[in-house]
């Protein structure tokens, strides 16, 4: 399969499934047996979703892109070996960067829901301007990108995860803070944010935070 194919939703389900990390190999660029030149849809999907997996506190590292020709066999197994390695230093996803059972789910679900709307972004807003590998990691590594990225994608994300959370069970604002070890300021400007929208309402007798 072309790694064109590769769809942000693919690379999202397996983490979502509980891959501690996920790997993609590709034909090396200036080879790609097709006219679409997959192998740089592919390097783009990776860079953006690296951004989101960094947004909500998992190691980008776990998620790697290797360019590999069918004759390469030893260097194939050379960079496995080298992953599954790096993987085990990494430990188990969540657990190795101190996220619970809970807050890790609740930071999936939120990407997921994502999806959609960052292809819209990818297509209109953040892609490189050029096809090399330089262009790539030069256009995503900017500030620039950095910042249009949390413009327009850090507080949706950070409102699905609030979001994910309260459809398990009613919270106060120091409860999601630790559970997603976000600042309990930003907890409460994105409550606030979520009220005036209709998204959420307090729960005086209970004194926690419900869906509306």
């Amino acid at each position: 399969m072309c790694t064109g194919r590769i769809d942000l939703a693919f690379i999202h389900r397996a983490f979502s499934n509980g891959a501690d990390g996920v790997f993609i190999g590709g034909c090396w660029p200036g080879e790609c047996h097709y006219v679409t030149e997959g192998n740089y849809d592919a390097l783009g999907n990776v860079h953006l979703y690296r951004m989101l997996l960094r947004r909500i506190g998992v190691r980008p590292e776990r998620l790697r892109i290797e360019w590999l020709a069918a004759s390469e066999g030893t260097r194939y197994a050379e960079v496995m070996n080298d992953f599954v390695k790096e993987l085990k230093a990494l430990q188990a996803l969540g657990e190795g960067e101190g996220i619970d059972e809970a807050g890790l789910k609740s930071k999936l679900d939120a990407v997921g829901r994502l999806i959609p709307y960052l292809k819209l972004v990818e297509r209109e807003r953040l892609r490189a301007p050029s096809r090399s590998e330089k262009a790539y990691r030069e256009f995503y590594a900017s500030e620039e990108t950095n910042r249009l990225f949390d413009a327009l994608i850090a507080d949706k994300l950070a409102t699905g995860q609030i979001l994910s959370l309260l459809r398990e069970r009613p919270l106060s604002t120091g409860e999601i803070s630790e559970i997603l070890k976000l600042n309990p300021s930003e907890v409460s400007r994105h409550m606030s944010s979520s009220s005036r929208q209709g998204l959420v309402q307090y729960d005086v007798e209970r004194q926690r935070y419900v869906l509306a």
